[in-house]
Order: C-alpha cells, then sequence, then structure tokens
C-alpha cells in the first residue's frame, strides 16, 4: 500500500521532469503516452488509496526522510493520509487525467505540447504534495509550487503581451496572500515551536488565550495565526479583493482553466480552512471574518458573471461565487459541507469549462453574442453543458444540489452571521441560473451571430476529447449522491468524523424546516426559467438599457481593477522609473560610471609621458632636476633670510 501511495505523488513528478527535460528531442506521441499514463496511473491508485483510507478510515502516514534539521529539531518529509487527503486524491488525479487526455485532442497542433503536457503534470504533483502534508512547511512547498505552474500555464502563449500580463497579475496578487501566510507560519513556529499539524492543533486552546500585543492593543495570537491564513487563502482562492487575477487566468489555454478552477489552485485556500478545521474552532472571529468574506464574493461574482460576455469569463466568476459558497460554509463550522461542495464543484466545474473549450475549438470564437445556433453542429457538448449548468444551479437529482443545499441550510442553521451569508447566497443561487442560462441560450439557440464560414466549420470535438468528459458527466450525476448517501458527508459519524471538525446539521435542537430545505431548489428552478424567458426573447437589450449605471458597474466588475490601477500599479510604476533614474543618473554616474571616468581620465594623463622618445624621456629628468633644484634654492634663501 505504501507503493500505491508512492505512484499517487511521483508518477506526476516523473512523468513532468522527463517531458519537462526531453521536450525538445521527443514527439509530441511519446511525450503523450508519457504524460497520460503517468496521470491514469496516479489515479487508479488514488482510488485503491481512497477504498483503504477514506471508506474503511485507516489513516495513513508514512515519512520520507528528514527535510530539515535544526540542532533536536527536525522536519520530516511525510506522506499523511486520512479522509479528507484520500478525497481530494479522488478529485485531483481523475480531473487531471480527463483534462490530460483532453488536452490531446485540444492541443493537437501545439509543437510545444511536451512542455505543455509537463507543466500540468507538476501543476498535479504540487497539488498532491499540498493535500498530503503533515506539516505547514509541506504544504507551503506545495503552495508555492502550484502557484509556480499556474503563473507558467496562464502565461503559456507568451507570445501574446496579455497573457504575459495575465500571468504576471495571478503571480503578483498571489505572492500578496503568500506574504500573509508566511507570517502566519512563523508565527505557528514561534509560539508552537513546532510546524507539524497534530501538534500546533493540540495547542489551538492554549493559543487563543496567549495574548499579543500589536500597535499597543491586545489581540489573541490564534485569531492573529488564522488571519494570516486566510488572508492566505483569499489570494489562492480568488476572495473578493484578491479576485482580479482568476478571471484575467483564462489566457491560459482552456484545459488550464478547467484543472486551475476545479482540482488545484482555488481549491487550496478551501483545503487549508478544513484541514486547520480544528484550529480555526478557536477563533470564532476570524470564522465570522471568512463567513462574511465567503458571503460577500459568492454574490459579488454572480452579479458580475450576468453582464460578462466571454464564455470562459463568465464560468470563471461562476468558480469565484461557488467559492465563495464553500468558505462561508466553513465560516459557519460545516467544514465537511464546504468540501463535500468542493468535490462536486469539482466535477461540474471541469465539465463546464472542457465544454467551453469544445465550443472554442470548434469556432474560434469566446464571445457568446456571437455565437447560436450550435446545438446542431454539437449535440454532445450540448447536453454536456446541459447537464453541467443543471449541477451548478442545483437541480436535482444532480451533485450540486445536495451539497449547495447543504452549505444554505448549514449558513440559516447558525444564525448570525450565518444568516447573512444565508440570504446572499439565496440570491446568488438565483443569479447562478440566469447566467448559466445566458450561457446555454446564447451559445446553442437562436440564429447564429456566427460568419457563414464560422458556422459551417463548427462540427462536434473528436473523441480524444469528448470521451473523457463522460468521467465528469458521471461525476456530476452521482457525486452528489454518493456523498450524500453512501459516505454520509452530513453524519457526525460519516465519512469526514476524525479528519475534519465535523458540524452535524440537522441536529433536532436545529431542526431545519422543508420550506428552507427546497428553497434553494426553488430559486434555482426560479432563476433558470427568468434566464431563459429574458434570453430566449432578447429581453437582456432593453433591461440593460433601462439600468444603465448598474450594467455599467457590473460589466467593469465593480472597478476592481481600475481601482488598483490606480492605488498600487499607477503608484508603483511611478516609483520604478523614479528608483530607475536615480539609479542611472546618480548612483551609476557618481559610482561606477564617476570612479571608472575618473580612472580612465587618470589613465589618459598618465598614459601621454609614455610615449616611447628618449628624448622626451630626458626632457623630463632635466625638468624634474631643474624643479627640484629650484625648490632647494627657494628654501635656502628663506632660511638665510630668515
Amino acid at each position: 500500500m505504501e507503493l500505491i501511495l508512492k505512484l499517487i505523488i511521483f508518477m506526476p513528478l516523473l512523468a513532468g521532469i522527463t517531458n519537462g527535460i526531453f521536450c525538445k528531442k521527443i514527439s509530441n506521441k511519446h511525450a503523450s503516452i508519457i504524460g497520460c499514463s503517468a496521470i491514469i496511473i496516479a489515479a487508479i491508485s488514488a482510488y485503491i488509496i481512497f477504498n483503504k483510507a477514506g471508506v474503511n478510515k485507516e489513516t495513513m502516514h508514512i515519512i520520507l526522510g528528514t527535510w530539515i534539521k535544526i540542532n533536536s529539531n527536525r522536519i520530516h518529509w511525510a506522506l499523511y493520509v486520512d479522509q479528507l487527503t484520500a478525497i481530494m486524491f479522488i478529485l485531483i488525479t481523475t480531473v487531471s487525467a480527463v483534462v490530460h487526455v483532453y488536452s490531446l485532442g485540444y492541443m493537437a497542433d501545439d509543437k510545444n505540447l511536451p512542455k505543455f503536457l509537463s507543466y500540468l503534470s507538476l501543476f498535479t504533483f504540487f497539488m498532491l504534495s499540498l493535500v498530503s502534508a503533515d506539516n505547514f512547511l509541506q504544504l507551503f512547498f506545495g503552495w508555492e509550487g502550484v502557484g509556480l505552474c499556474s503563473y507558467l500555464l496562464i502565461g503559456y502563449y507568451y507570445q501574446k503581451d496579455s497573457a504575459n500580463n495575465a500571468a504576471i497579475k495571478a503571480f503578483v496578487v498571489n505572492r500578496v496572500g503568500d506574504f500573509a501566510f508566511i507570517i502566519g507560519v512563523i508565527m505557528i513556529i514561534l509560539y508552537a515551536g513546532s510546524v507539524d499539524f497534530d501538534y500546533v492543533f493540540s495547542l489551538s486552546e492554549n493559543l487563543s488565550q496567549l495574548p499579543i500585543n500589536i500597535l499597543g492593543t491586545e489581540f489573541m495570537t490564534l485569531d492573529i495565526i488564522c488571519l494570516m491564513l486566510f488572508l492566505g487563502c483569499m489570494g489562492k482562492s480568488a476572495q473578493i479583493g484578491m479576485h482580479v487575477w482568476l478571471p484575467d487566468a483564462m489566457e491560459g489555454p482552456t484545459p488550464v482553466s478547467a484543472l486551475i478552477h476545479a482540482a488545484t489552485m482555488v481549491t487550496a485556500g478551501v483545503f487549508l480552512v478544513a484541514r486547520c478545521s480544528f484550529m480555526f474552532e478557536y477563533s470564532p472571529k476570524v470564522l465570522d471574518i471568512i463567513a462574511i468574506v465567503g458571503a460577500v464574493t459568492c454574490l459579488f461574482a454572480a452579479l458580475v458573471a450576468i453582464t460578462q460576455s466571454d464564455i470562459k469569463k463568465i464560468i470563471a466568476y461562476s468558480t469565484c461565487s461557488q467559492l465563495g459558497y464553500m468558505f462561508f460554509a466553513c465560516g459557519v463550522s460545516a467544514y465537511q459541507v464546504g468540501i463535500f461542495h468542493l468535490i462536486t464543484h469539482g466535477f461540474f466545474k471541469a465539465l463546464l469549462f472542457l465544454s467551453a473549450g469544445s465550443v472554442i475549438h470548434a469556432v474560434h470564437e469566446q464571445d457568446i453574442f456571437k455565437m447560436g445556433n450550435l446545438y446542431k453542429k454539437m449535440p454532445i457538448t450540448y447536453a454536456n453543458f446541459w447537464i453541467g449548468s443543471l449541477a451548478i444551479i442545483g437541480i436535482f437529482p444532480f451533485a450540486g444540489f445536495y451539497s449547495k443545499d447543504l452549505v444554505l441550510e448549514a449558513a440559516y442553521v447558525h444564525g448570525g452571521v450565518g444568516s447573512f451569508a444565508f440570504m446572499l447566497g439565496i440570491i446568488a443561487a438565483t443569479l447562478t441560473a440566469i447566467y448559466s442560462l445566458k450561457i446555454i441560450i446564447l451559445t446553442f439557440h437562436g440564429q447564429t451571430r456566427l460568419t457563414h464560414e464560422q458556422y459551417e466549420h463548427a462540427h462536434e470535438s473528436p473523441q480524444i476529447m469528448n470521451i473523457p468528459l463522460f468521467i465528469l458527466t458521471a461525476g456530476t450525476l452521482f457525486a452528489g449522491m454518493i456523498g450524500f448517501y453512501i459516505l454520509e458527508i452530513n453524519n457526525p459519524n460519516g465519512f469526514f468524523a476524525k479528519a475534519i471538525f465535523n458540524l452535524h446539521i440537522s441536529t433536532h435542537e436545529h431542526h431545519v424546516g422543508l420550506g428552507i430545505q427546497l428553497l434553494p431548489l426553488i430559486v434555482g428552478i426560479s432563476g433558470a426559467l427568468f434566464g431563459f424567458y429574458i434570453y430566449t426573447n432578447e429581453l437582456y437589450k432593453s433591461i440593460s438599457d433601462k439600468m444603465k449605471f448598474a450594467y455599467c458597474v457590473l460589466k467593469n466588475k465593480f472597478f476592481f481593477d481600475e481601482l488598483y490601477e490606480k492605488i498600487f500599479v499607477k503608484p508603483s510604476v511611478c516609483l520604478s522609473h523614479l528608483s530607475n533614474n536615480f539609479d542611472k543618473k546618480i548612483i551609476d554616474r557618481f559610482g561606477p560610471k564617476g570612479f571608472g571616468s575618473v580612472t580612465r581620465a587618470f589613465s589618459w594623463c598618465v598614459g601621454q609621458f609614455q610615449t616611447g622618445y628618449i628624448f622626451n624621456y630626458a626632457f623630463y629628468i632635466v625638468f624634474a632636476l631643474v624643479s627640484y633644484i629650484t625648490f632647494i634654492l627657494i628654501k635656502y634663501l628663506q632660511s638665510v633670510g630668515a
């Protein structure tokens, strides 16, 4: 079993290194075999481990070696697998395997396919390392690794300025969150004396009572630690304020978008909060902050998604919104529900993104207002879009119905800040249904707005792209039922009984009425019908004309990018120009270049005396002797006169 666990982690690493080193020498075919075989082996191994660690609840802890040794303190590189890790293994390897195979069709004409597959494999390895870590430093290794790979993949089309800018934007914004994360880890080392999860969690109660003075104000140490960790999560999981990189990340190839949004990168923040649930439970103030941020992000992103026209950006903002659901579930202590929604969301979001990729691959267009009537040309993609959309809306019996319903129930039961999250979540659920129908109606129905050549060229994707999507379709259809009925996610003695703090929602003291349970389904259906009506009859034009100000604000994403441009980007650029001028015109002029100029001038002067002619040297000697004798005579005459 230890070998199988190692296969999960190191097969993607081996494939990534092999394709990376030999990317200029091996063919696309050989790179495809290496990359896909490794990920498929890892995926099969993940299901075996899931049966042992997940279903049978047998925790596995394998120490691979000592990573850091300082005096008597040792930090091990280990693989820790409990129920939380096991279910994350399933999601990461399954989606990654689908994306790898799908990429063979989508990127078939790309000459740099080996390099692309190398990045995908390394991306998968770092995420697997993150979820299997048993300490904060090892987790941070995976955390930074997925950040690096996202930068490489978002900027994959480096010939485009927009792709380069998007990659830099993602990298910089994540560094802001990572800076806070590092502060949190440093505080853990200082106050706990260890980075091992189990040991740190055992000290949570003590740290929650240990005061710390910051700028004359007293806080509890654990509150600051948890807040710093959550700020890191906000950057990685694109919560409001640090969300600006996520839509721009669509500059990367569509398979990359699917992997980032469904199984890696953005899910890391939610995973971290769930992994540290036993610590966050002793910091109710930070939990309230998490719930509020998640709820606001949930509504904010759904509002923005309605006004977007780029098919990938609409789905990107839907990811941002769904992550908000996951976070406010964690904020009301329903961590198991947040992870449940993360898993179901991973399947239907990957399905939506890869289906969108099929559309883009067929018509070479991303603006849905320029599409239409594609259901005849792409029936399989059309069906997949409906399945994914019904799941994200929360229609029975699709996966999203079970997880989103539990998220909203948990918020309702919690009361207080949970009631606020519940209200915003219900509104966001309605908006989710509207923008989901917007994509379907404008892309697949009505009169086509494509050029004659584009429409005639449109066709269903090749089998290499369609067949892998059946796996995601199965996950979208059955993951919710399996989690709710078989794994009993909501049962305190169910799947996550020991891995994370488990809140049981449906207790006798907090019975949730049938009306509340059905409300998410009702608003989902209502929103879908409303979206179908306004986009079928093109009423969205008159609505946007009557609400120009609101439409402008939403279309421009609440002007976050423009605001950050003025507050951070332009001052930073001005400061960099000032620094550059100071460096070149002052430091260089009076420093290295100044000394160099003086040295060159002195050398030139000395060089004038080295003529090579004997009579010149004789003249110098005579001149020196005369000068010396004159000096002696003057001194002598002065002494006689005195």
